[in-house]
């Protein structure tokens, strides 16, 4: 719409004579040629950066000529083998599909342009390119690749591969995944050999988008050609990657072991140096965790991250261990808590109604639990982002209310988010069965219609039963699960464990096949775009992460506001609200974490006496000890 000025001068023209208007209509080509000529000007003085790394919202914690990263042993040694164990079996090498089991460190033969560090979350640093160049505004970014990269095969890689990975993950990728990149980037050019532009669609926030194209695997263009590759489709042979590791051998489903590239055109990189040590890295499949316990016992693997808290508290009284021979440790962890927890499946019926899923969530006592099965080791989850700064906690702040507000009065969030403390999981009492939550879990289910009958059982008012099965692969988490389901059931719900192999638990995962099960929610102290992942309504009928189906127009405003933070304090407030509104969506069942490493391993590894906060790396900066290896095959030990 035009404004007064201009609305007079069109109707002074109008009267105006010939001449006039000629006049009038050069001062117009005029202007239009100065504006051209200052927008030109505008963009031929935009600043661009060139650095070695970008970091989210504060400087580079490494200059360009750092010699290696602060928390490694630049004077490491190569060599030996480190072997770990791992469960159920695999049939594919592709772990970019859903089709197949991929083995475990299937990924490891590929590497991205850039790459992050354990001390430091916030940045990326060049790894496959020497430098990059981006504007203040992040609306493009130029990756200027080093020339000595090259694939495995002994072929140089490109700015063609990159593009090519490129294209490969936005037409044949997972399609939560590809629903997200699309929208990010407007397009790619190849400027040179090793040359390569991304310019992102105008609107979408650019914050983090030249790490996330800098993150995506590269894959050499002529392998993929030469050899049919689809990476929609399972296979057992190895895509070519430019990564450290290759393939040595696997027997299918049971073993597979990967060695270092001895020609590794990376080894000398600054940011390599005294990582990658190991000659071998070699996983041992095992049907259930108490075999897999066993095989560690008898030296048939040498490293073991212990996940049960029994096993930890009981089981490390064998003789290898009594002779010195294994070392047991508990090492710092600053990570984010992996969110690992019981999920309700939205989609269905029973489930819809949120006071069910609260009342369910009241009958597993984690304070029983952790004393009785868990001898203490664990601290209940209550965050998507729990062992963080990043942790929602008492009313919201007046920031949160900024976002939040809006969000009420279009009726997407109830009022009391804006007034009540963040949602904790309820404390129960030293008995299986705490008294006081069964009532107020019996009372919810009333609520909702869910009555008791003559029987005991809970049906609705079309007589349906109030049924739930846990879907479970692990034999050793039934000691787990078993409890809830009694209580479940003293609470008149037709619950159950249901018992299923490791590949029909993924395959009814994928298909969306289930009650509850249990899942991790793996959060960075950066969320960004994968945030619409695992909690987005546009792919949460097709996303391999958001396997709850959340479907919530408040949660996608909330990621909205996350991706568009332009501070760390702007990011601390979106993300705290969307803790703060995932929570309250009740669609999980919080189990536990801990702040440290439970870890045993066979005494020849060593590792920096100062760990990153964000790695254990076990696989990436620890190391051999050949002397001390040698000593235990003397001593019978392996």
């Amino acid at each position: 719409m035009r404004n007064t000025g201009e609305a007079r001068a069109v109707a002074i023209a109008k009267q105006a004579n010939h001449s006039a208007t000629k006049r009038v209509t050069l001062a117009i080509g005029l202007t239009a040629a100065a504006l051209m000529w200052a927008a030109g000007q505008a963009k031929a003085q935009e600043t661009v950066i060139t650095s070695h790394g970008i970091s989210t919202f504060d400087e580079l914690s490494y200059p360009a000529d750092f010699p290696h990263l602060n928390y490694v042993n630049p004077d490491a040694p190569k060599g030996g083998e480190i072997s770990l164990s791992a469960f159920g079996g695999f049939d594919s090498m592709n772990p970019y599909t859903t089709k197949g089991r991929a083995a475990g460190l299937a990924s490891v033969f590929f590497e991205s342009v850039l790459t992050s560090t354990a001390d430091d979350a916030t940045a990326a640093y060049c790894l496959l390119c020497e430098t990059m160049e981006y504007p203040e505004d992040r609306s493009w970014v130029i990756f200027n690749l080093r020339p000595e990269a090259k694939f495995s095969d002994g072929t140089p890689l490109t700015a063609e591969d990159v593009a090519f990975s490129y294209e490969t993950f936005l037409t044949k990728g997972l399609p939560s995944f590809r629903a997200v990149l699309s929208k990010q980037v407007d397009r790619v050019e190849v400027l040179g050999p090793q040359k390569i532009k991304f310019t992102f669609k105008a609107g979408e926030p650019t914050r983090d988008l030249p790490q996330a194209v800098g993150g995506l695997p590269v894959f050499s263009k002529a392998d993929f050609e030469t050899n049919g590759w689809d990476l929609e489709e399972s296979t057992l042979e190895t895509f070519v990657g430019s990564g450290p590791y290759v393939l040595d051998n696997m027997d299918v489903g049971k073993r597979i072991v990967y060695q270092r590239d001895p020609d590794y055109w990376g080894a000398d990189v600054p940011i390599n140096i005294g990582r990658n040590n190991f000659d071998k890295i070699r996983l041992e499949y095992y049907g259930d965790y108490n075999a897999a316990f066993e095989g560690f016992k008898a030296g048939d693997y040498t490293f073991r991250n212990e996940a049960s808290s029994k096993q930890w508290a009981t089981g490390y009284d064998f003789p290898a261990l009594e002779k010195g021979h294994v070392v047991k440790a508990e090492l710092p962890d600053g990570d984010i808590s992996t969110g690992q927890s019981f999920i309700f499946n939205l989609r269905r019926e029973q489930f819809q109604d949120p006071r069910v899923r609260q009342a369910i969530g009241l009958l597993f006592n984690f304070e029983w639990s952790n004393d009785t099965l868990f001898y203490g080791l664990y601290q209940r989850t209550t965050s998507f982002w729990d062992n963080s700064y990043l942790k929602a906690e008492g009313v919201p702040s007046a920031d949160e209310l900024t976002l939040l507000t809006p969000l009420v009065e279009q009726g997407l969030l109830p009022e009391t988010i804006l007034t009540d403390e963040a949602v904790v999981p309820p404390v129960s009492s030293d008995r299986q069965l705490d008294r006081r939550n069964l009532r107020a879990a019996s009372a919810l289910l009333d609520e909702a219609g869910w009555t008791v009958g003559d029987d005991g059982m809970r049906r609705n008012a079309n007589g349906d039963l109030l049924r739930v099965a846990i879907m479970n692969d692990s034999q050793t988490f039934e000691r787990v699960i078993n409890p809830f389901v009694e209580n479940m059931r003293r609470a008149g719900i037709d619950a159950s464990l249901e018992k299923v192999d490791s590949a029909q638990q993924v395959n009814r995962e994928r298909a969306y096949d289930f009650d509850m099960i249990t899942e991790q929610f793996p959060m960075s102290f950066v969320p960004g775009s994968g945030l619409a992942q695992y909690f987005g309504s546009e792919t949460a009928d097709s996303s391999v992460f958001n396997k709850m189906g959340l479907k919530s127009a408040a949660v996608d405003a909330l990621i909205d506001h996350v991706k568009g933070a332009e501070t760390q304090e702007q990011l601390n407030i979106a993300v705290h609200a969307l803790d703060r509104v995932l929570r309250a969506e009740l669609f999980w069942v919080p189990q536990w974490f801990k702040p440290v490493h439970t870890v045993a391993y066979f005494d020849m590894y060593e590792h920096p006496e100062t760990l990153p906060p964000y790695s254990l790396g076990q696989l990436d900066f620890w190391w051999y000890n050949a002397e001390k290896a040698e000593k235990l095959k003397a001593e019978g030990a392996l």
